[in-house]
């Protein structure tokens, strides 16, 4: 076996990223620790996100820091370098890594692991940009949370009608997981907020979903998304159904069925795409812009290249003609057949075929109701909303993460949560700014 100075090289520190590598840490461990094989991970982040736990991090029932995993702590045998590829030459194995502060630089490698992830999917769509918010990332899902807790502040403090209207108007574009999960949460946890404010009614709530399709949560099933269709409505949320979002500028809210509103709140959920750094290479992509992958997670038609996760198109050997869906599920259990192949390519042994038949899904819809679908079993409320977190609990990373989660949900129990907005730490400099420029004018 020639395992002699090989350097496995991952680009990504997400769900596929991080675990491919906890994995080759296990199966390499006498070779990692003679030095014959070295790893390396690059991600713009020291953290991996479990993003599942987006929704419940914005509406405050678990801390932020216990959604992330800090990938310094978890995979001691890799070198973890912060910072993006922009720039792929499988041909002469090596990449070109930007770190966060300093020159580009070149790196080789023997062996790619592209497992950078997803980014939110866009449109054309006028204002877009400026004026909504996406939900992938614990930023994201915190700067979220003090914006909808800072303009509940802002109502209150003002009697001009139309600037109530627009803060208390809360938009989410986008019927699949992170939009419906997203919704019912903050919309949860304004129903708690409001107690302590006085002129703030249910009434002036306004929480408007946009779908393009003709139902929600397809993942879960017709009968499920219809139930659960029905049980945002009965909380006063406003479902439009085949609907677009034809503009957004300047927060004014243009829908195709001829809507016309100010939202000061407009989350972008309708889809994700594969990261940008898969146009900047030499490895095939299909049709959606995904890299070319085959049943063993290897790269189509390129030696010494792996791929796996949103950013990868690997067949469904499940389903004949399809591909595996861009979650959670999937990307954890390639992780593991990925090393293990890994590990098989290096000691010239045969790669196994990624097999796994989508077990289901559930949903969070806030506190104590949730929506599921597990191999045909369907719930609802109290008990979906039980599975839901006990599925995530036992899949979140790491025995610390797992206790500090479920320490911020026990104590949920006894204790309301924290209804505050630090928006301004979003502007931490704004202050001191503002003082420094006062005492220059004199």
């Amino acid at each position: 076996m020639n395992l002699k100075a090989k350097h496995i090289l991952i680009v990504g520190g997400g769900y596929v990223g991080m675990y491919t590598a906890l994995r080759l840490q296990r199966t390499l461990r006498r070779e990692l620790r003679s030095g014959q094989v070295r790893v390396t991970l690059i991600d713009p982040q020291s953290y991996m996100t479990y993003q599942p736990f987006l929704p419940e991090a914005a509406a405050g029932n678990i801390s932020p820091r216990h959604v992330v995993v800090p990938l310094r702590r978890v995979l001691r045998a890799t070198r973890i370098l912060n910072g993006r590829v922009s720039k792929v030459h499988h041909d002469h194995k090596s990449v070109t890594f930007e770190p966060v502060a300093g020159n580009p630089r070149e790196i080789e490698y023997d062996i790619l692991v592209m497992a950078a992830g997803s980014i939110s999917r866009t449109l054309p769509i006028p204002g877009l940009a400026e004026a909504a918010i996406g939900f992938k990332t614990i930023a994201e899902a915190i700067t979220l949370r003090n914006r909808v807790l800072g303009l509940l502040d802002r109502a209150e403090s003002s009697d001009d009608p139309e600037i109530r209207r627009r803060a208390l108007t809360f938009v989410v574009v986008g019927g699949g997981f992170a939009g419906i999960e997203a919704l019912a949460e903050l919309e949860d946890m304004t129903e708690d907020a409001i107690k302590y404010y006085p002129t703030i009614t249910r009434a002036d709530l306004r929480w408007v979903l946009i779908e393009a399709s003709d139902r929600i949560l397809p993942e879960v099933g017709p009968e499920m998304g219809e139930w659960t269709a029905q049980e945002l409505r009965g909380r006063g949320i406003e479902l439009k159904m085949n609907t677009l979002l034809q503009s957004c500028v300047g927060g004014l809210v243009k829908t195709s069925d001829g809507d016309e509103f100010e939202s000061a709140t407009i989350v972008w959920t309708a889809g994700v795409k594969p990261s940008a750094v898969v146009n900047s290479g030499d490895l095939p992509l299909d049709e959606r812009g995904r890299i070319m992958t085959t049943t063993r997670l290897t790269v189509t038609g390129v030696k010494d290249a792996f791929s796996a996760g949103d950013v990868a198109g690997v067949p469904d050997v499940t389903k004949a003609g399809e591909y595996c869906a861009p979650n959670a599920q999937h990307a954890v259990r390639q992780a593991k057949v990925l090393g293990d192949n890994i590990t098989a390519h290096l000691r010239g042994r045969p790669l196994r075929v990624y097999r796994h038949r989508y077990a289901g899904s559930v949903a969070g819809l806030g506190l104590y109701q949730g929506v599921a679908n597990v191999y045909g079993v369907k719930l609802r409320g109290f008990p979906a909303w039980f599975m839901h977190r006990t599925y995530h609990l036992s899949r979140v990373p790491t025995t610390n993460r797992k206790v500090r989660v479920l320490v911020d949900w026990t104590l949920s129990l006894f204790f309301k949560r924290e209804t505050i907005s630090l928006g301004a730490i979003e502007n931490p400099r704004q202050e001191f700014k503002a003082a420094a420029a006062t005492d220059q004018k004199r």
